[in-house]
């Protein structure tokens, strides 16, 4: 799985939770996981979580951290189960650095705040992942944590980077403990 960190801000609206969206703005194909940062506002028309349209909430914040990767060749059960590794493999990148996040399915709390955001979705010929991080809290609609404002993540840049080269490792991994074994 390749990755990138795009330098520039940008806001994630949503929209870029579609096919090929990091293939045609940072010229990367096949299985990828990009990391930006810049706000986020989800309107409920953007909404893919039907819950959230349901409840009538949508997501806001000042300052995240996202996660978008595309993942071809997959059901969305795995491209779900995918999405919850994501997840894991952010807690165990907090919890290397010293601090404790607990993780309820798809979502990391701090201190009982809400972290994260995460929802994976079937495209026509992928499955399709977001997951966003706050880095500020301020200006959230539901009690919020942020990386920099109540964890002390001063570098988002090396977090992001790290999260991704280890969650490309641990998919990678998983295929490749697929090719050494034989059926039975």
């Amino acid at each position: 799985m390749k990755t990138y960190y795009a330098d520039k801000s940008i806001k994630y609206i949503g929209s870029q939770l579609s096919p090929h969206w990091i293939y045609k703005n940072f010229q990367i194909q096949g299985d990828a996981i990009a990391a930006f940062c810049g706000e986020c506002d989800v309107k409920l028309s953007e909404m893919v979580d039907i819950e959230d349209v349901i409840n009538n909430e949508p997501i806001y914040s000042k300052s995240m951290l996202s996660f978008i990767s595309e993942q071809f060749n997959i059901g969305l059960v795995e491209g779900v189960l995918r999405q919850r590794l994501l997840i894991t493999v952010i807690k165990e990148v907090l919890e290397s650095r010293g601090i404790t996040v607990e993780r309820n399915g798809d979502d990391l709390l701090y201190n009982g705040k809400k972290l994260s955001v995460s929802i994976a979705a079937k495209s026509t010929n992928s499955v399709l992942i977001h997951t966003g991080l706050n880095i500020e809290s301020e200006g959230a609609p539901v009690d919020a944590s942020g990386l920099k404002s109540e964890l002390g993540i001063a570098d988002i840049k090396e977090f992001a980077l790290e999260v991704m080269k280890r969650y490309s490792f641990e998919i990678h991994d998983i295929i490749m403990a697929t090719t050494k074994v034989r059926g039975v």
